[in-house]
Order: structure tokens, then C-alpha cells, then sequence
């Protein structure tokens, strides 16, 4: 057996850690952002976030990724000089030089100093005192404190608003309830009755209903019932629910043997009505969009820049670097030196994830000036491709960049991925937009006459002749996703 030597060739690539930190930093969302950079400043102390420094210590890019940078002010200079620089400076200028013996510092300053500059009682962000939200169970067992009862009783009501769901309905059978007590217990069904009864007296209106029908004539029981349309709303609701679900207005008519009139106020009363009342107190917290990306208009240009707010200024702290320069090998000044190199690959992680962002929102914002100039009916169709070509980059990094980005424009808060859309052949040979046929959609429907709505297939001739070839089924997908409901269940009494 001859042993031989071969030389082969070949190319692989390799994921280096600095690499694997930008990949995964670029697909973050704003949120996920900040907590990754906050756990970045505890753990690494060379990190440190820059609040107010010069141009000349701050990381290339990370200070501020606009296109257009305003003028200095004059006297800007003068009057931060004139300033003083620290807490300390403050306090030197406001202390007086000898205090009483028996004077505390509450009797000097107000307690609470280390809040933002300010800050009185009307200066505080009220969101750090909000209360947490009261739930739907909260508020009927606050009332049910105030509502004398029996032991047995309450024990009753206690079960069954237990079983009452957020939208305020009952979500168990009464023989489900009784079942949970035991046959040993000695409850029947006809005790619980009466204490469910009590409770949909509580507020809200309507709340422990066992189905629609009894949420609504509950409600409809508050009601003057001499007045005429809340007495035709309570014998449709009673009787022929089904009729106005179907919207089947001319049976209605002829089985309450009324007219037109008579039954818009009753459906007008009806609508009146809230189908979820536990939804008025059990309402969650409003959640807002951070965006990524500001877009605004100046001197007739759309001009692109990065929200300040997720483009935190880092660098690393000199005076751990100047303690790296003059230690030994030692385990400390490793340490030091290993947090070193990761806090300078982050702040360059950083930076390649603003510098990404900044020119794929560039890029899309070139290609859609249509869009942010008159509305989504001139949405261009574009794909990833597209980006990827433009911008040099691979499609996989688009993917990443746009996925939980938001832009901020004129018109609204849109993400990233919403520019992007496939397309449909016009008879002229061009190309249109999904997102345009969806916005075409939308106003066809909501111009359309309310006694006959549009059907998917006169909205597809309709966009036929405009020179847009869309099929019914696609209409019909496109009507979905925009949350209208079909032409039968549009249809309305004017």
C-alpha cells in the first residue's frame, strides 16, 4: 500500500462570531433592539451609552443616520459653555454656603431629586402610577360585595362569575354549574337561576347572558318600553333574530306588520346595543408602534432617516481602555481586554444594522414615491428581488431587515413588508399592484349603494374595465383579508 499526497482546492464560508452578532442583530425588532443593547451596557463595562458628547467621541453612524443634517445655531456654543455640566455644578450654585443646624434637606429641596429635570407632580409620567387594569371578575365581585346575600347565594354568584368569560357571557350550562357543587350541597338549578338573574343586573348592561338573544334583551329591558321602536327591537330580538341576521328586511316587515320607518328605528335601537359588554371593562392597554424609520417631506424631496429613538449613541468607556494600555497580562486586564473586543464588535454590529436598514428604506421609498404622494391605489408592485438587486444585498438580508420594521410617513405607520406585493396584468401590458387592487376594492365598497352592494363578480368587471384582469376568487380573497363582509351581509336599510 502506497501512501501519496493530493492538494485539493475548495471555497466554504465561515460564520464568525462578529458575523453570527450582525445576523442576528438585523432581524431584531425595535423592542428586542433595546433589551438586547440594555443587556449589552450590563454585562460589558467597557459599553456605555452616550447621553451628551462631542461628535468626536461618539461611534461613527450611530449618532445620527440622516440624510440632511441641520446648521448649527450660532451662540449654541456660548450658551452650553455658559451652562453647567454637571449635577454637582447645580447644586454648588443653588446650596446655600451654611445651613441651620436642625434644617434637613427636605426643608431645601423637594424629595424625589433624582427624577427628570422638572418634575413636579404635573411633570410625571402618569404611566409609571397606572393601576392595574381592572378585569371584567374584579369588577362583578366589587359588586357583589355590595349586594346583600346569603351564604348560599353568594357562594352561587361567586361560581358563576367565575364562568363568565371577557366578553361579559356566560360560558357554562346552569346544569354545569350545579353539577360543580355536588349532589350533597342540596342546590338546585332553579336556586341558580335566581342568582344569575341578580347578577345581570350588575354592571355592565347585559353581562351573564347565556346567549346573544338574552344579552340583548336585557339591555333592550333598560329602555323606555312605550317608546315604539324599542318595542318592534325586543319582538325582533325575542322572535325573529334570525330574520336580521339574515338581514331578510321585507319578511321582517310583513311578520311585525310595520313599515319601512318603523323598522330603521328598530334597527337603529338595536345597533345601539353592545353584543360584548364585558368588553367595556375588561378593554386591553392600547399598544403603540415604535418606528424604525421616519420618512418626510422637504423642498420637494422624500427624505429618509433613522428614528433616533433606536439608534442609541455607544462607545466604549476610556477609562477602562486607558487602564487596558498601562496593565500586565493579568486576569483582570484579560477580562478587560475580552469585553474590549466585544463591546467594539457591537457598536460595529450596530452600526451595519443601521447602515442596512437606512438603505433598504432608502431604496423602497425611491421606488414607492407613487405611494407616499397619492395614497395606496399607486402602490408600485415590487418583491424582494427587486431590493436585493438595487441595494447589492442578498434576498435572505432583505427578509431580515424589512420583517418587524415600521416606517413612519405622512400617511401612517406601515411596515416594511407592506411595500412589498405582487402583480396583476392590466390589459395595457403594465403591471398592478395587490396592494392597489385592495385599495381600489376598499373605495369601490365603500362608495357602493347600501340597499344593493357590490358582489365580488361586479366588482371584478368593474376593475376589468379599467384594464385590470382579476378574477372573482381573488376579489373574493382580497375582500377577506381587507375584513369586508360579503355584498348579502352588507346590504342595510337607508
Amino acid at each position: 500500500m502506497k501512501q501519496s499526497l493530493q492538494l485539493k482546492l475548495g471555497q466554504h464560508l465561515t460564520m464568525t462570531p462578529q458575523l453570527q452578532q450582525a445576523i442576528r442583530l438585523l432581524q431584531l425588532s425595535t423592542l428586542d433592539l433595546q433589551q438586547e443593547i440594555q443587556e449589552a451596557l450590563d454585562s460589558n463595562p467597557l459599553l456605555e451609552l452616550v447621553e451628551s458628547a462631542p461628535a468626536d467621541d461618539i461611534v461613527p453612524g450611530m449618532a445620527s443616520s440622516q440624510q440632511e443634517l441641520p446648521e448649527e445655531t450660532p451662540g449654541a456654543t456660548e450658551r452650553e459653555a455658559a451652562e453647567p455640566d454637571t449635577v454637582d455644578d447645580v447644586a454648588a450654585e443653588s446650596m446655600p454656603a451654611d445651613l441651620a443646624v436642625d434644617t434637613s434637606w427636605d426643608d431645601i429641596y423637594e424629595a424625589g431629586g433624582a427624577g427628570p429635570a422638572g418634575s413636579g407632580e404635573e411633570g410625571q409620567d402618569f404611566e409609571q402610577y397606572t393601576a392595574e387594569a381592572t378585569t371584567l371578575s374584579d369588577h362583578l365581585l366589587w359588586q357583589l360585595n355590595l349586594t346583600p346575600m346569603s351564604e348560599t347565594d353568594r357562594m352561587i354568584a361567586i361560581s358563576i362569575i367565575d364562568a363568565i368569560d371577557a366578553d361579559g357571557m356566560l360560558s357554562v350550562g346552569i346544569e354545569e354549574i350545579a353539577e360543580g357543587f355536588g349532589p350533597e350541597s342540596g342546590i338546585e338549578t332553579d336556586e341558580i337561576v335566581a342568582v344569575l338573574h341578580r347578577i345581570q343586573h350588575f354592571d355592565p348592561v347585559g353581562v351573564g347572558a347565556r346567549d346573544l338573544r338574552e344579552c340583548l334583551l336585557i339591555q333592550l329591558r333598560q329602555l323606555d318600553p312605550e317608546e315604539p321602536a324599542v318595542r318592534h327591537a325586543r319582538m325582533i330580538i325575542d322572535k325573529h333574530i334570525q330574520l336580521l341576521g339574515a338581514k331578510d328586511y321585507a319578511t321582517l316587515m310583513r311578520r311585525l306588520h310595520i313599515g319601512e320607518p318603523e323598522l330603521k328605528a328598530a334597527i337603529r335601537c338595536i345597533q345601539q346595543l353592545n353584543p360584548r359588554p364585558g368588553s367595556v371593562i375588561s378593554a386591553g392597554a392600547a399598544e403603540y408602534v415604535v418606528p424604525d424609520v421616519i420618512v418626510s417631506r422637504r423642498n420637494g424631496r422624500w427624505l429618509v432617516e433613522l428614528n433616533p429613538e433606536i439608534a442609541p449613541r455607544l462607545r466604549v468607556n476610556s477609562y477602562y481602555a486607558a487602564m487596558i494600555r498601562r496593565a500586565d497580562n493579568s486576569a483582570d486586564n484579560v477580562f478587560l481586554r475580552d469585553n474590549l473586543q466585544e463591546a467594539k464588535w457591537f457598536i460595529k454590529s450596530l452600526q451595519s444594522r443601521n447602515e442596512t436598514l437606512l438603505k433598504v428604506a432608502r431604496c423602497i421609498v425611491e421606488r414607492q414615491q407613487g405611494f407616499l404622494e397619492h395614497g395606496p391605489e399607486a402602490m408600485r408592485p415590487m418583491i424582494l428581488h427587486d431590493v436585493a438587486t438595487a441595494v447589492n444585498m442578498h434576498e435572505s438580508t432583505i427578509s431580515r431587515v424589512t420583517t418587524q420594521k415600521y416606517m413612519y410617513t405622512p400617511g401612517g405607520i406601515f411596515e416594511l413588508k407592506y411595500f412589498f406585493s405582487s402583480h396583476v396584468s392590466t390589459a395595457a401590458g403594465g403591471e398592478c399592484s395587490s396592494v392597489a387592487i385592495r385599495a381600489i376594492i376598499r373605495k369601490l365598497v365603500g362608495a357602493e349603494n347600501p340597499r344593493k352592494p357590490l358582489s365580488d363578480s361586479k366588482i371584478a368587471s368593474i376593475l376589468e374595465e379599467q384594464g385590470i384582469n382579476v378574477a372573482r376568487r381573488t376579489i373574493a380573497k382580497y375582500r377577506e383579508a381587507l375584513g369586508i363582509a360579503p355584498s348579502n351581509e352588507r346590504k342595510q336599510l337607508v
